[in-house]
Formats: C-alpha cells, sequence, structure tokens
C-alpha cells in the first residue's frame, strides 16, 4: 500500500511539474511577443553597433500626430509594404509612441498589436530633438512655434522624412499609399505630373545622401510654412532642377539626372489627387488589374478625404475594397469586416 501510494505521488508530482512548465511557456511567448520590441530597444541603448545593424536601410513610414491608434488605411500601407517586401524592415515611427508595447494591449488598441505581430515591421517612437539633431533642421524646430503654422503636422512631416532618409537610407513612403508590388530600392524620386515631383515617395538607399541634405538646407533657407506644399513637393521639385541644373520654366527631358532616377506617375500616383473620389468607387477586377499593371504603390491622397469621410466598406465593391483585400488581407480581416470597425473606423 506504501509502495503504491509513493508511486501516485511521484506521478502526480510530474504530472504537475509538466502543467506548470507548460503554463511557464505560455506565460513566457506572450511576454516576448508583447515586449519584443522594448527588448530590443534597450539593447540598442546598450549597444551602438546593433543600433546601425537594426536600422537597416528599409521602408518608413512617419506619424507626427500624437496618435498611437492608427487607422485601417495606415495599418493597411504598412502591411501591404511589409507583406511584399519581406526581406526589408518595415520602420514606423510615431511621434506618440512610447515604445512599450505592453502599454498598447488589445482590445483598448488594434492597430499596435497587429502590426507588432508582422515579423518585419518594427514600431518606434518619433523623438524629433533626437532626429532633428545634427541635421540643418535641428535650430528651425528649435526656434519654430507649432502653435503659429497654418500646416503644422505636414510641415513637421516633410521635414521628418527627409531627416530619416538621410541618416538612414531607404525608401520612404506616405501613410496613404498602398504598396502593389515589391518596392523598388535605390535613388529615385517620383513624378507626380509634368515635372513637378511629389514627396509622397522617395528613395534614397544610401545614407547621407547630398541630395537630403541640400533639401534640408533649402528648406530652413526658404522656409514658408503657410503655403501648402511649399515645405514638401514644392521643394522636392525646386531642389531636383538645381540638381540638373535647370531653369524654373525648363522641362524634364531625361529620366535620370546625376544619381537619381525620376519615377514616371503610374508607379505611384495612377490617380490624380483631382479624382481621389474614384478609389471609392465600385471597380470591376479586370479593370482593376489592367489599370494597375504597371503600379508599384496606389497613393489614395487620403487628406483629401477630410471632409467627406469615405469609408472602405466591406462588400462595397470599391476599388478600396480590392487593395484591402488584396494587399493587406488581415487589416481587411481584422479591422474591416469585424462589426468594430464598420462603427468605429474611417479609413
Amino acid at each position: 500500500m506504501g509502495f503504491q501510494y509513493k508511486w501516485f505521488l511521484l506521478i502526480l508530482t510530474i504530472t504537475m511539474c509538466g502543467i506548470l512548465y507548460s503554463l511557464h511557456k505560455m506565460d513566457t511567448y506572450q511576454f516576448i511577443q508583447n515586449n519584443f520590441l522594448e527588448i530590443i530597444q534597450k539593447k540598442i541603448k546598450a549597444d551602438p553597433s546593433l543600433s546601425k545593424r537594426v536600422m537597416d536601410p528599409g521602408i518608413i513610414f512617419v506619424e507626427t500626430t500624437d496618435k498611437v491608434e492608427p487607422t485601417p488605411l495606415v495599418v493597411c500601407s504598412v502591411e501591404s509594404a511589409a507583406r511584399l517586401n519581406p526581406d526589408k524592415h518595415v520602420y514606423y515611427f510615431m511621434k506618440g509612441f512610447s515604445g512599450k508595447l505592453s502599454q498598447y494591449p488589445l482590445p483598448n488598441y488594434t492597430g499596435i498589436p497587429l502590426l507588432s505581430a508582422i515579423s518585419n515591421v518594427v514600431l518606434l517612437p518619433l523623438h524629433l530633438t533626437e532626429l532633428f539633431e545634427n541635421t540643418p533642421l535641428y535650430e528651425w524646430h528649435q526656434k519654430v512655434n507649432p502653435d503659429l503654422e497654418t500646416y503644422w503636422i505636414h510641415v513637421l512631416a516633410d521635414g521628418c522624412r527627409l531627416a530619416l532618409l538621410w541618416k538612414y537610407g531607404g525608401t520612404y513612403l506616405d501613410t496613404d499609399v498602398i504598396s502593389m508590388k515589391p518596392l523598388p530600392f535605390g535613388n529615385f524620386t517620383v513624378l507626380q505630373e509634368d515635372s513637378y515631383f511629389s514627396n509622397g515617395v522617395l528613395g534614397f538607399h544610401l545614407k547621407h545622401h547630398q541630395f537630403l541634405l541640400d533639401s534640408m538646407k533649402d528648406f530652413v533657407a526658404n522656409y514658408i510654412g503657410h503655403i501648402w506644399g511649399h515645405q514638401g513637393p514644392t521643394l522636392i521639385t525646386r531642389v531636383m532642377k538645381r540638381w540638373c541644373k535647370l531653369n524654373n520654366n525648363d522641362q524634364l527631358t531625361a529620366n535620370e539626372c546625376n544619381g537619381i532616377s525620376f519615377w514616371i506617375p503610374r508607379r505611384f500616383y495612377p490617380i490624380p489627387h483631382p479624382s481621389w473620389e474614384y478609389y471609392y468607387d465600385p471597380w470591376k477586377k479586370e479593370d482593376i488589374e489592367s489599370f494597375f499593371s504597371d503600379t508599384y504603390g496606389a497613393h489614395v491622397w487620403n487628406y483629401m478625404n477630410f471632409n467627406k469621410k469615405k469609408k472602405v466598406v466591406a462588400g462595397s465593391g470599391s476599388l478600396m475594397e480590392y487593395l484591402f483585400q488584396m494587399y493587406c488581407p488581415i487589416t481587411y480581416r481584422d479591422l474591416i469586416q469585424s462589426p468594430k470597425s464598420s462603427e468605429s473606423f474611417r479609413a
């Protein structure tokens, strides 16, 4: 009887140990999943060489407001870039993000947990003073008064993309660009129309490119914050014309100048901004495939949607729904098809 009792205790002990070990593994996995970025960031601070390896040239997105719950369109843009470029890091810098994933748990937050689960997406806080340090934008940022700026969020974003590309290299995308093909990596700008360049998509694969340094100097020297686009597309256009030694009225006659390629509008701006509502119209699948056959990413001009607040609606058959279904299926499933998303989110 005593012998059997000892065997019973032994088996019970082994069983309990197995259960406790399994629970420990689950807790450990959850901890790692929720705190992976925090662990990486601590190592980065302790090891500058690791910082250089983590911040290899990749794809860059920026949020210059204090929002920490990205809209479905933003999540879709990041997801689509990550899916189509699995060998590249996709960095999403957010001004309001603390850097601690544990502060943004489900169900209170949806965008950050969704994006943090994508293996090549890296969520990072946007520290402006640190970013602009050792660039021509530092003194401007120290002196400018955001409360007196008409388009502050946009102007700040214009400056951030230049500094980020100059410091780290890579490809910058606006958060309303849905990737449709693997992105090119090189030195390129994209024409929005004729000889007018947009800064919604920029590529400079090498750090400290002279064009970006020239652009930051021009940003400060010719600063006019109350004119829409003056610090953005207009800046890129005027610096590019100097780069190519063109007069203001000269037209571009080539697709490359001094090591920088010019991409035609259809690569990222297939639908011009005055026609932005076409993205919310019903389209036939065969028309979409034909129209976007040579497009790398669709800039959907979300700032034009500020007043109308058009949404991506499941079952609508719209072009936007198609883009979500094809290029950011997780976002579509979790943020568009779910009841919460249809009530609470705007693209």
